[in-house]
C-alpha cells in the first residue's frame, strides 16, 4: 500500500489491475484503517481515472455474493449520491413507481453516508427487512415487482471500509461505485451521477456491457433528473439534453425537492408522496425519473414512460407495490 499511496500522492494514477488488487487486499484485511482512510482521501482531492474505476468495479463484482434474477429482466434505479443536495429519496420512490408500472426492479442501495438519509435508511424505517437470500428476493420481485438489495449484505468484502466511510462522512469513490456493483447484474439500469466527468466515465464503461442504460446528471449538480433545470442523459443510442418542457412541465425550485434533515423526516416525505399526497413538484420529479427508467427498460420514449409513471403513482399501484413488499418481508 505504501508504494501505491506514494504514487497517488505524487499525482500518478494506478492501473486497472492495481486498483482491483488494492480492493481485494482491503477485503482480506491486509491494510490498517489509517492506510485505507488515506487511500479514500486521495480520491476526494483528485479525479478518478477510467482505469481506476474499472478496476475497483471489477474487484467488487468479483467479491460480491451474486444473485440470479435474470428471469425478471429487472432494472435498477440507483444514484451515486454525493451531490450534496439533500433531496428526498427520489430514486427509491421512482423505483416503486416503476414497479407499479409493471417493470421488475432490483433496487440496489445503502445507508446514507454523505446525505441525511440513504435509500436503506428509509426502507428500514418503513419496515422493510433486508436479506441476501436468493429465494426470498426472487419471491418479492415476483410478487411485489421489486426487491431491495441492501449493499452491505452482498459486499461482505467491504466490511473493513464501512466504519471508515461513516467516520469520514463525506463522499468517496465508493459513491461512484455503488450503481455499478448491483449483485443481480441487472440488464437494465438508470444511473444518476454527481458530475459530468463521472457521467462521461460511466458512459465509456457502460458501452462495453450488454445493458440497456440511461446515465443522468442535472447540469446544476443533481445526481438525478431534478427538473430544476436541464439534465444531460447518456444512453445506449444517444446523448440528449432534457428540459422540463420536454415533458410538458415547468421548472421546479430547489426548495421544493428538499428531503429534510433526518431519516424520520425523509420517511415522512416518502410516505406522503407514495400515498398520493405529494406536491406537484415532488410528484413530477419522481415520475420524470421513473418515466426514464420505464422508457429504458421498455424501449419507449421518455414522455410515454412519464405518462405510465404518473398513472402508477396516481392509481395507487406504486403504493401497493411497497405494501406488498413490506407484507412479504414480515
Amino acid at each position: 500500500m505504501k508504494d501505491v499511496l506514494n504514487r497517488l500522492i505524487n499525482h500518478e494514477s494506478i492501473s486497472s489491475e492495481e486498483a482491483k488488487n488494492v480492493l481485494v487486499h482491503i477485503s482480506e484485511g491486509k491494510y490498517n484503517q489509517s492506510q485505507i482512510a488515506s487511500f479514500l482521501t486521495i480520491y476526494m482531492m483528485r479525479s478518478i481515472t477510467l482505469e481506476e474505476l474499472q478496476g475497483f468495479r471489477d474487484a467488487l463484482l468479483e467479491l460480491c455474493i451474486p444473485v440470479d434474477l435474470s428471469d425478471f429482466n429487472a432494472i435498477d434505479l440507483c444514484g451515486t449520491g454525493g451531490d450534496g443536495k439533500d433531496t428526498f429519496n427520489i430514486s427509491t420512490l421512482a423505483s416503486f413507481v416503476t414497479a407499479g408500472a409493471g417493470i421488475k426492479v432490483a433496487k440496489h442501495g445503502n445507508y446514507g453516508v454523505s446525505s441525511a438519509s440513504g435509500s436503506s435508511n428509509v426502507m428500514e424505517t418503513l419496515g422493510v427487512k433486508f436479506t441476501n437470500s436468493e429465494a426470498q428476493l426472487k419471491h418479492t420481485i415476483d410478487q411485489a415487482g421489486i426487491c431491495i438489495m441492501h449493499a452491505p449484505l452482498f459486499h461482505p468484502a467491504m466490511k473493513n471500509v464501512a466504519p471508515i466511510r461513516r467516520a469520514l462522512g463525506v463522499k468517496t469513490f465508493f459513491n461512484m461505485l455503488g450503481p455499478m456493483v448491483n449483485p443481480a447484474f441487472p440488464k437494465n439500469q438508470m444511473v444518476g451521477v454527481f458530475n459530468l466527468e463521472l457521467q462521461r466515465i460511466y458512459g465509456y464503461l457502460y458501452q462495453n456491457t450488454n445493458k440497456n442504460y440511461s446515465i443522468v446528471h442535472a447540469l446544476d449538480g443533481y445526481d438525478e433528473i431534478s427538473l430544476t433545470g436541464n439534465t444531460k442523459i447518456i444512453s445506449n443510442s444517444s446523448e440528449t439534453m432534457l428540459s422540463p418542457s420536454d415533458l410538458g412541465l415547468n421548472t421546479v425550485e430547489e426548495s421544493e425537492i428538499f428531503g429534510g434533515a433526518t431519516v424520520k423526516e425523509a420517511a415522512k416525505i416518502f410516505k406522503k408522496i407514495i400515498n398520493g399526497e405529494g406536491s406537484k413538484a415532488q410528484n413530477n420529479v419522481v415520475c420524470a425519473n421513473a418515466g426514464l427508467a420505464i422508457a429504458t427498460a421498455n424501449q419507449i420514449t421518455h414522455l410515454e414512460g412519464f405518462n405510465l409513471a404518473k398513472e402508477s403513482l396516481k392509481s395507487g399501484k406504486a403504493k401497493a407495490s411497497l405494501e406488498k413488499l413490506i407484507a412479504l418481508n414480515n
